[in-house]
This record gives structure tokens, C-alpha cells and sequence, in this order.
């Protein structure tokens, strides 16, 4: 007989997933292979979301990694930037060619009528192994001679086609640069590896499971995985909704009253994005923001588990704001994990703390 899983049992095994139980004496590039990578469209988002999940996790650690290229950021998963480590972009980067192909055609395609891919291909190749490039720059150079594309679409066939990752100082904790892009085989000195997609499912479950098949292929952007993880050799369950989850046989599966002190996480930290049905760590379903910038001064946070409010850093002061009324010892956990926030960010300055009434 399959064994039943509440939700909030889900939502305390997928924490203990996410080292979100209690921090984890791990490094850096340990932590990054074993949460499946990182979202990374805002660059600075993985500073905050290693420090909530590592025990005196430092950024100097994470921007030393990327200067040293032994970890990247890239379009992976979902076709978003994501940061990996080098071994997992050199492993996983062919199984997400044909799903940044299509999402080209259905979006830029029309820019590029009659214009050879190949050759197209070809030059832009070449022009970023002679050095990084931004896709404005990119564009601008590939549409010479090409006067009825669209430089845009020029630019994003190449980052679309191509593997390319973004170069530092991107990413670099203290400094800042624009998107600029590399081919990733030139940037690391090593080619891609084919491996089989189910090397990337063990994963996914490792750091978000108990999961159902509709769960694997959100959090990847893959299609028809479903024989891919029923011939696996996983442990079923029965969840809250009746739905098939699918776990690894010995991963942690804490008791549903195991404490979970709140933390705060990054702008658009995927554990709020993994999920089809994502109510194990968002009861409410809200839309997940996405603000503009490069991260390290907005994001979210958990209560007892569950996404229960925002927070955002401007003129030195940090702003929480809850959804609901907080309980007293909720409300005394919240401030002292906000003060240690603040000495991570910015160690040698002092910030106001202001948690808003909802």
C-alpha cells in the first residue's frame, strides 16, 4: 500500500530538501549541485540564497567560484539563467537545446525570415570567441548585412542556438557588468557531455521532492517525462489531492511538527517556483514578483514554512511586509533573522528594521 503525505508534510520534507530546516555545513558549490542550481536572472540572488541555507556562508566564497569559473550562470531550466556548477552545465546543457530552440521559434523567428541559420550561427560564433559579448552588441554586428532582420532576433538566435554563459564581473559580489556572453566549451576548456535525462530527475527530487511528474517537468520546462520517472527506481506516495509522488527511497522526510524557523529568501528563490501545484510553500498561490534590478535587496520570506511576505532594502532601512498578522515568538524570530540579513549584506553599515502591520 502507498503511504499518504499531507501537505504540510510535503512542505517540511521539501525544506529539509532546501537545507531551509537549519543551515547546512556545506560549501558553496556543494550546496549549488545539490539544490539542482539556482535561479539567477538577478545576479546577486544566489548571495542571499546561499547565506539562508549554508552555515557562515560568505560572498566572497560564491564570487571567488565565478571568477574562477567553477561555476556559471546560463539559460537552463525553464529557459531561464540560471547558476550551475561547471560539471552540471557541461552535463545538462545538450537536454535543454531543443526547448530554447523551440521557445525561439515561437517568439523570434519572424525577425530572422530568410536569413541562413547556419551561417548566422557560424559568424556569431566566431565573434564571441573572440571575446564576451552583450546581445545589443551582438545584434548590432550580425545585422550588418542583413538590413531586413531584426538585430534583436539576431541576438537571440545565437544565445538561443548556441550555449553561451554570462561572463563576470556579472554575478560577482562588489562589482557589477553588464550581460555580456561567452560560448560555455571556450569559457570552461571542456565540451558538452550527453548524459540521460534521468541523471536530471534524481536531481530535481533530491532538492524539491516528494514530487508528481507534472512537478518534474514545471521546474525543467521538459516534456513527457512520465515514463522517464516510472522506470526509476523511486518510492511512491499518496498525495494530499490523491496525486502520485515520486521521492527518492532514503531522502529526509521530517515529522510534520519539526520546527521551521523563518528565512528569507531571494527574489524569485525556486522554491517558490518548482512546483505545479506549488501550496506545500504557498498556501495562498500567489504570483511569485520578478523586480527589476540585480538582486540582494528584495525578496520573500518563510513563516513556520510557508511564503508569508515580502521584504526590500532601500536608504539603509529593511522592510518587511507580512500578508498576516504575526504571532509574538513569529514576530521576535522574524526581526532577529532580519538583523542577521542585514549584517550579511552589508557588515560594516547599520540598518533600521521595520516590520509593517498587514
Amino acid at each position: 500500500m502507498t503511504d499518504g503525505l499531507s501537505r504540510r508534510g510535503l512542505n517540511r520534507a521539501t525544506l529539509a530538501r532546501q537545507h531551509l530546516l537549519e543551515r547546512a555545513p556545506a560549501r558553496a558549490i556543494d550546496a549549488i549541485e545539490h539544490l539542482g542550481g539556482m535561479q539567477s536572472q538577478a545576479p546577486l540572488a544566489p548571495y542571499v540564497g546561499l547565506w539562508t541555507r549554508l552555515q557562515g556562508f560568505m560572498a566572497d566564497e560564491l564570487a571567488t567560484l565565478t571568477e574562477r569559473r567553477q561555476v556559471v550562470r546560463l539559460h537552463l531550466m525553464r529557459n531561464t539563467v540560471h547558476l550551475v556548477s561547471a560539471r552540471d552545465c557541461l552535463d545538462w546543457r545538450l537536454l535543454f537545446h531543443p526547448l530554447h530552440a523551440a521557445q525561439f521559434s515561437g517568439h523570434f523567428r519572424h525577425g530572422t525570415r530568410g536569413v541562413d541559420r547556419d551561417a548566422l550561427l557560424t559568424q556569431a560564433k566566431r565573434l564571441l570567441d573572440e571575446r564576451p559579448r552583450t546581445r545589443a552588441e551582438l545584434g548590432r554586428l550580425l545585422a550588418e548585412g542583413r538590413p531586413n532582420a531584426d538585430p534583436n532576433a539576431l541576438a537571440y538566435a545565437a544565445t538561443h542556438h548556441i550555449a553561451l554563459c554570462q561572463v563576470p564581473p556579472r554575478g560577482v559580489w562588489g562589482r557589477s557588468g553588464p550581460a555580456a556572453w561567452a560560448p560555455v566549451e571556450s569559457w570552461l576548456g571542456a565540451p558538452l557531455r550527453p548524459v540521460p535525462v534521468d541523471a536530471l530527475v534524481l536531481r530535481y527530487l533530491g532538492a524539491f521532492g516528494p514530487a508528481t511528474v507534472a512537478d518534474v517537468q514545471l521546474w525543467s520546462g521538459l516534456t513527457h517525462l512520465r515514463e522517464t520517472v516510472e522506470r526509476l527506481p523511486l518510492r511512491t506516495f499518496r498525495g494530499p489531492e490523491g496525486q502520485t509522488l515520486y521521492d527518492l527511497p532514503d531522502a529526509p522526510r521530517p515529522a510534520e511538527d519539526t520546527p521551521a524557523p523563518p528565512r528569507f529568501l531571494p527574489e524569485y528563490d525556486n522554491l517558490l517556483l518548482s512546483h505545479k501545484d506549488r501550496t506545500r510553500v504557498n498556501p495562498g498561490n500567489r504570483p511569485v514578483p520578478l523586480p527589476p534590478g540585480n538582486g540582494a535587496t528584495t525578496g520573500t520570506f518563510l513563516v513556520d514554512g510557508t511564503w508569508q511576505g515580502t521584504w526590500r532594502i532601500r536608504n539603509r532601512t529593511l522592510r518587511i511586509q507580512p500578508f498576516t498578522r504575526l504571532g509574538r515568538e513569529d514576530y521576535d524570530a522574524l526581526l532577529t533573522e532580519a538583523a542577521q540579513l542585514c549584517a550579511f549584506l552589508a557588515p560594516r553599515a547599520t540598518y533600521d528594521i521595520v516590520l509593517d502591520e498587514p
